[in-house]
């Protein structure tokens, strides 16, 4: 990785963006339904089904199902997040708009501007506590899905295997479509608050 090239900001100041706004939303997909996917997914081998006890069997159905719900969860907690980012990139660029200072940092091109990752590399420099959450990650998801998907469309191979490669791919594909020098902006200059927001799924 090559020496970080900031935005040389006029003043020595600091500037202060809106609060991001984390919207937590817990799934509320109940381990019954994702049973019934794991059947319908035919997820477990005919033979194993023809070998196991039924308690077995059932047990291992349980099993499947936690592992999925919990996938389930981390993606939608993922997408909201990302979602969040991007509705905070939005409130940055009103205020880089208002500012004689910063406005010229900013290209009005189609949003969401790859140039606008740098709010990204922002949120990682200033190490934004996301309680596990990759900031990068969840930028991707909402990315690639206007709305979470919900349970019954997302495959076990997805949520086991390709939902990280799919929204990792998609976040380097956007934030390097910007064929200029990329430039971040430097995080002794900016401050903002973090707040979290509980809202029912």
């Amino acid at each position: 990785m090559g020496e970080r090239i900031y935005l040389e900001i006029p003043g020595s100041g600091t500037h202060h963006l809106p609060p991001l706004l984390i919207r937590r939303v817990v799934s509320d997909v109940s381990l019954e339904s994702i049973v019934e996917l794991v059947d319908a997914e035919e997820m477990i081998p005919p033979a194993t089904l023809d070998r196991e006890r039924p308690e077995h069997v059932e047990q291992l159905r349980y099993d499947l199902a936690t592992q999925i719900a919990l996938q389930y969860r981390g993606l939608v907690e993922h997408w909201h997040w990302g979602d969040s980012v991007l509705e905070w990139i939005r409130q940055c660029e009103i205020t880089f708009e208002a500012s004689s200072v910063l406005r010229r940092f900013l290209h009005p091109d189609v949003w969401p501007n790859a140039n606008r990752s740098s709010f990204v590399e922002l949120l990682r420099e200033k190490e934004v506590p996301t309680g596990g959450v990759g900031v990068e990650h969840a930028v991707g998801l909402r990315l690639t899905f206007r709305q979470p998907p919900p349970i019954d469309c997302c495959t076990n191979q997805f949520l086991f295997f390709l939902n990280s490669p799919v929204a990792d791919s998609a976040y380097h594909a956007w934030a390097h479509l910007n064929t200029e020098t990329p430039a971040n902006l430097p995080p002794d200059r900016f401050d903002f608050e973090v707040h979290e927001l509980a809202l029912p799924a």
